[in-house]
């Protein structure tokens, strides 16, 4: 015999009656069948179905019921808004866009012959902690040049670095601080580039360092009868140049002493507002002269460009 053969001793051998595992087993150990337990399922989906190809295959899926259609609208908008507010944003800030462009470029470019001169260059500028150590600023202005062209106003190595944008026109105006003791002009020069220009010229100037150099300075505003009077070339002590984006203007900004003193080492604004600058322009703190008034004339201009691109056209 085989040991699993029924014959041989000690084989296992089925046991009698019902299996521990069968059904009748279960119901006995519950105390009967009406103690099984019966499991029910939910009854299917019977909602209109669509087809949609994908990849050469056929999946299905179901087909928006009232409800969930509203749901899909109220989500829409508020992507719509969420994107909205994301532009707005950008426009204020002068962040690119995907393409370089920005709606209103062209309208933002015709300012300088439609908006009072007051708006571009108010009378009075504060500067909320534009000073050095987070001082607060206040600008007076004392003199607005005739808009004109930019053939006496940059240095001439920097007049042929702008020269690819083309000048349109150039609007400046001349302001002394609270102690009449520093001078500062600020510019705008509207170009005749589209927006990948302006982009090409500041990645220029960016890569080249070409707003550092002493010798691509902008030149000062000097109106006589004025505080200013005496701000000429040798007098220029920080400057800074920004090449816009998302407006065709350049803005600059050139600051040196009310008294008229020579200035050996003008320095550029980003370097004399550093805390262990050391030059004359540093200690006087001419490079937040230069540098916080041509951040605030720039974010006047952008908010002037935004509400200008709202208008009816």
């Amino acid at each position: 015999m085989r040991p699993g053969d029924p014959g041989h001793p000690g084989a296992w051998q089925p046991p009698s009656g019902a299996s521990r595992r069968s059904a009748d087993a279960i119901d006995d150990a519950l105390g009967g069948s009406s103690g099984r337990p019966y499991v029910t399922f939910a009854e299917p989906d019977t909602s209109p179905w669509t087809s949609a190809e994908s990849d050469g295959d056929v999946r299905r899926r179901p087909r928006p019921t009232g409800a969930r259609a509203a749901a899909m609208a109220v989500c829409v908008v508020l992507g719509v808004g969420l994107i909205g507010g994301a532009a707005a944003g950008s426009w204020l800030t002068g962040d690119a866009g995907p393409d370089g462009t920005r709606v209103g470029f062209a309208a933002a470019g015709a300012l300088w012959h439609g908006v009072p001169v007051d708006e571009l260059f108010p009378p009075t500028v504060r500067g909320e902690g534009a000073g050095p150590g987070g001082t607060d600023r206040t600008w007076t202005r004392v003199a607005v040049a005739p808009d004109s062209g930019c053939a006496d106003a940059f240095d001439p190595l920097l007049r042929q670095a702008l020269a690819p944008v083309g000048c349109l026109r150039l609007l400046r105006a001349t302001y002394t601080d609270a102690t009449r003791s520093n001078v500062t002009t600020v510019g705008l020069m509207f170009t005749k580039a589209d927006a990948t220009g302006m982009a090409t010229l500041k990645a220029h100037f960016a890569r080249d360092g070409l707003d550092r150099r002493t010798d691509l300075m902008p030149r000062p505003y000097a109106a006589k009868g004025t505080v200013a009077a005496g701000f000429g070339d040798d007098q220029r002590a920080s400057w800074t140049i920004s090449v816009l984006t998302d407006v065709p203007v350049v803005v600059y900004a050139v600051s040196g002493f009310a008294d008229g003193r020579t200035v050996t080492e003008p320095q550029p604004a980003d370097d004399a507002m550093r805390s262990d600058a050391t030059t004359a322009p540093a200690q006087a703190g001419l490079g937040h002269e230069a540098q916080g008034l041509a951040d605030r004339i720039e974010r006047g201009l952008r908010k002037t460009a935004a509400s200008a691109s709202e208008q009816p056209s």
